[in-house]
C-alpha cells in the first residue's frame, strides 16, 4: 500500500472533512498519508486528534500546498511536516485568506452584473469553512444550473481571461518555500508536469526546494521517469499523491490512496526529516 502525500478535505475545496479522509485511510488500510489543504491548516488539528483516538497506526504527516506564481505561470508548493502553530506561517496564511475573500467578492459581484443570480451567502455555504476558492464559485454555477461542469464555470466565466476572472494575490515561490521551511517542514514542488514547463522546475529547485511530486495522477511514464532522474540529479527528495478533493468532482484526479509512494521512498522522506530536525536543534 502506498503513503499518499497529496489529499484535500473541507478545509480548503475538498469535499470531505479531515474526519472522514482519515477514516477511508484507514478503512483501506493506507500505512500514512498527508493532508495538504489549500493556503490553510485548519483542517489538521482536526485529522491529528481523530487518528491519535481511532487510528493511531496511521503515520499523519501535517501538510500544506501553497498556490504561488511566478512570471504569470501557477507554481504549486507542498509543505510536508509542518509546525501549523508556526506564528509567522498563520499570519500569512490570514492574510492570504483575507486576500482570496476580498477576490471571491469581485468575482462573484461581476458574476451577478452579467446576470447571474449567485451571491457570498451561497458560496459559503458550499465552502463549508472560511477559505473560499474558485472551484466554490464554479459548484455554485453548476447548482443553479449556469454550467454543466466546474470545467465549463472555468472555461466560460471564472478561468484566466474570462469575463469573471480577477487576478489573484501575488505570492511568489520563494516566500511559500522559505514559510515552510520556517515551520520545520520539507517544501516540495507539486505536479511539475501541469506546468507544461521545464524551465520553470528548473527554477523551482534553484530556489531551494527539497523535493519533487513525482508520482502524480496526471504525469505519464516519461514524466515520471524524467522527473525521477532530475530529483536524482539534484539530490531531492521524490514525492507523489492522488491530489484528492472528492468523489464526482471535476478536480478530483483518483481515490485516496491511488497514487503515492511506497514505503521505502517514504522511508527516505522520513529520515530526511529526522536528520533536518536533529540539525536545527543543534544549531539552536
Amino acid at each position: 500500500m502506498l503513503y499518499d502525500l497529496h489529499i484535500h478535505t473541507s478545509a480548503s475545496d475538498g469535499l470531505l472533512s479531515p474526519v472522514e479522509v482519515i477514516s477511508q485511510a484507514r478503512d483501506i488500510g493506507l500505512p500514512g498519508l498527508a493532508i495538504t489543504d489549500h493556503d490553510t491548516v485548519d483542517g489538521l488539528e482536526e485529522a491529528r486528534c481523530f487518528m491519535e483516538e481511532n487510528s493511531p497506526a496511521l503515520d499523519f504527516i501535517p501538510g500544506i500546498e501553497m498556490n504561488t506564481e511566478l512570471a504569470e505561470k501557477e507554481i504549486h508548493i507542498l509543505g510536508y511536516f509542518i509546525d501549523y502553530h508556526n506564528r509567522l506561517l498563520l499570519k500569512r496564511l490570514q492574510e492570504i485568506k483575507e486576500a482570496r475573500l476580498d477576490r471571491a467578492r469581485k468575482m462573484i459581484m461581476r458574476l451577478a452584473n452579467m446576470g447571474f443570480n449567485i451571491d457570498m451567502e451561497q458560496v459559503e455555504r458550499i465552502a463549508r469553512g472560511d477559505l473560499i476558492a474558485r472551484p466554490h464559485i464554479a459548484q455554485v454555477l453548476m447548482e443553479n444550473a449556469y454550467v454543466s461542469s466546474v470545467k465549463e464555470a472555468f472555461d466560460k466565466y471564472i478561468g484566466k481571461g474570462c469575463p469573471a476572472y480577477v487576478n489573484r494575490y501575488k505570492f511568489l515561490p520563494t516566500e511559500a518555500i522559505e514559510l515552510i521551511k520556517g515551520a520545520g517542514g520539507i517544501a516540495v514542488l507539486a505536479h511539475p508536469g501541469l506546468i507544461r514547463d521545464d524551465s520553470f522546475v528548473v527554477t523551482i529547485i534553484s530556489l531551494g526546494i527539497e523535493g519533487i511530486e513525482v508520482f502524480y495522477p496526471e504525469h505519464n511514464h516519461g514524466q515520471v521517469l524524467k522527473y525521477s532522474q532530475l530529483s536524482r540529479e539534484n539530490r531531492l527528495l521524490i514525492t507523489g499523491g492522488s491530489d484528492f478533493h472528492g468523489y464526482n468532482q471535476d478536480e478530483n484526479r483518483g481515490r485516496i490512496g491511488s497514487c503515492g509512494v511506497n514505503p521505502e521512498i517514504m522511508r527516505n522522506i522520513f529520515d530526511y526529516q529526522q536528520r533536518k530536525t536533529k540539525n536545527q536543534q543543534e544549531e539552536h
